[in-house]
């Protein structure tokens, strides 16, 4: 494999058919990358962006990455001419988490808008960097209109920042619905999908890749994984949308490897062949540049969590990777360590929290669906190996257990208005799961909606599992595997909530800003 270069030349010629209206923030730093001035380089450069993260009524977390060893500082204020900014003191950026840093603001009025200024100094010689702006709005105390955007899958399959394509649009497109916060449903990076300067795609077109060193291998050192976020963050659509519309991570298998758990088998493409050590580099490489709270001792490294937004929705993120058992035939008839999924203490949580939540929604983020069948080969026997929950008709087995436990607690405990999100497949669906359709009956009816990919290849459609009774009310998919981003089957789902009725609109959305599909659910009181 050639590996591509990326030097300071091919960066700036490049970045220079983007927008650089992330990477300058100031008339100064302009003037600097024309050469008519030589000193700004001389402070820090936060050349990455802000990211803002996990937002509710009162707190927020701040991210940015340094160049070199500084400390990170945010001001904030509701007027956006900073009439009266609070300043608040972050960590220092160091080498040893790849010189990124965040600030968790507490104690912030609800249901206002957020406006913040972000900048590091340097601990050589107390230089400072040029300000980077973004604002965002904390949760309402009260019932009001929310709207958010949800999706995955971005940089897959070898297509990655295209300037020729605009970059990476679609966060431009989700950007222009004004959300208040986005859900990223995992597949933040992929890890395993080397980015090349061109690619063949259908019709006989040419796919082009801005590239960098980190991106043109799979990942198996920790300077590569990082440089795998650092890559995404190259696009300006993607630092624009990042300063405005606050995120929820949470992630899948290519943070790390495809298809990746305890069975997992790599290919030729690595060198280094121990799948735990690739998880922890990979760990620590999205928990870095992750805009996401740290738990500390109720579990460094756990990603599953609840966002409250007010008094109408609770958004529940779920890992559906972190604690499973091996990849296996998955039709096991007792529960047991191979047909673990999500894990006996993350299941406790989640039970509790939805019997605890008082919001109307209660939104379940998932990485994968749950109908859906994902195979994943086959194994030494010949049966087929499966990827995620579902495995073939029939009743619950394996890790449909912990699925069909789950589902049944939630009807026999009243809990109403739940609504799961997804995405994983590469492509939009919206799925109704209903007990008179099902084998498994013992629960109450719900949807799934399905979005996806932001800026990846195209597949689908799935097959589906009978064992939950889910049924294709819409889905969009390819007429052929991996269809490039020039096809236009790029997806994002958008999910309005009203405030007088708390009525629910969830759209299908394209890549255009086209909505495809909506539907309309009534809370049940």
């Amino acid at each position: 494999m050639k590996r591509q270069s990326f030097s300071r030349r091919s960066f700036v010629a490049s970045a220079g058919a983007l927008s650089t209206t992330a990477l300058l923030s100031s008339p100064r730093r302009a003037l600097a990358a024309t050469g008519l001035i030589t000193s700004d380089r001389l402070r820090p450069q936060l050349d990455h962006g802000i990211q803002i993260g996990d937002v509710n009524e009162h707190e927020a977390v701040i991210w940015t990455r340094s160049d070199r060893p500084a400390r990170m500082f945010v001001e904030w204020d509701t007027s956006p001419k900073f009439r009266r900014p609070r300043r608040v003191r972050g960590p220092h950026q160091l080498a040893p988490t790849d010189f990124t840093g965040r600030i968790s603001l507490d104690d912030l009025p609800p249901g206002e808008k957020i406006f913040v200024r972000v900048f590091s100094e340097s601990l050589r010689d107390g230089t400072s960097s040029a300000p980077h702006y973004g604002h965002f709005r904390t949760a309402p105390w009260r019932r009001r209109d929310i709207r958010f955007v949800w999706g995955g899958d971005t940089a897959g399959q070898g297509y990655g920042i295209n300037p020729d394509f605009g970059g990476m649009r679609m966060y431009e497109t989700m950007r222009q619905r004004h959300p208040h916060f986005f859900i990223h449903s995992g597949d933040t990076v992929y890890a395993d999908g080397p980015i090349q300067a061109e690619k063949a795609v259908e019709e006989g077109k040419i796919w082009r890749n801005l590239v960098t060193e980190e991106k043109s291998k799979v990942a198996e050192t920790l300077r590569e994984f990082r440089g795998n976020y650092r890559y995404n963050l190259l696009d300006e659509n993607v630092r624009r949308f990042n300063a405005e519309v606050p995120q929820i991570w949470q992630w899948d298998d290519h943070e790390v490897t495809n298809n990746w758990s305890g069975s997992k088998v790599l290919d030729e493409r690595y060198t280094v062949r121990e799948v735990p050590l690739l998880v922890g580099r990979a760990t620590k490489a999205f928990l870095e540049y992750a805009p996401l709270r740290q738990y500390g001792n109720r579990e460094e490294e756990r990603v599953y969590r609840k966002i409250s937004y007010g008094p109408m929705l609770d958004v529940f993120v779920i890992d559906m990777r972190s604690y499973r058992g091996p990849n296996t035939f998955n039709r096991q008839p007792l529960p047991g360590e191979d047909t673990t999924f999500l894990g006996r203490a993350q299941i406790q949580w989640l039970k509790w929290g939805l019997l605890k939540s008082r919001a109307t929604w209660k939104v379940i983020a998932s990485d994968m669906p749950i109908g859906l069948l994902v195979g994943d080969g086959t194994d030494d026997e010949g049966r087929a190996r499966w990827e995620n929950g579902a495995n073939g008709d029939g009743p619950p087995l394996g890790r449909e257990l912990e699925i069909k436990n789950l589902l049944r607690f939630i009807k026999h405990a009243g809990i109403k208005n739940t609504v799961w999100l997804t995405a994983d497949v590469h492509y939009c669906a919206a799925h109704r799961y209903d007990p008179a359709n099902a084998v498994f009956t013992d629960f109450s009816p719900f949807w799934e909606f399905v979005s996806g990919p932001l800026n990846a290849g195209s597949f689908g459609p799935n097959g589906l599992d009978n064992t939950f009774g889910p049924e294709v009310v819409f889905q969009q998919a390819p007429s052929a595997p991996n269809l490039s981003p020039y096809a236009g089957l790029q997806f994002f789902g958008q999910v309005d909530i009203e405030r007088r009725t708390k009525e629910m609109t969830v759209s299908l959305v394209d890549i255009e800003g086209n909505t495809l599909f909506e539907q309309k659910i009534a809370p049940q009181r």
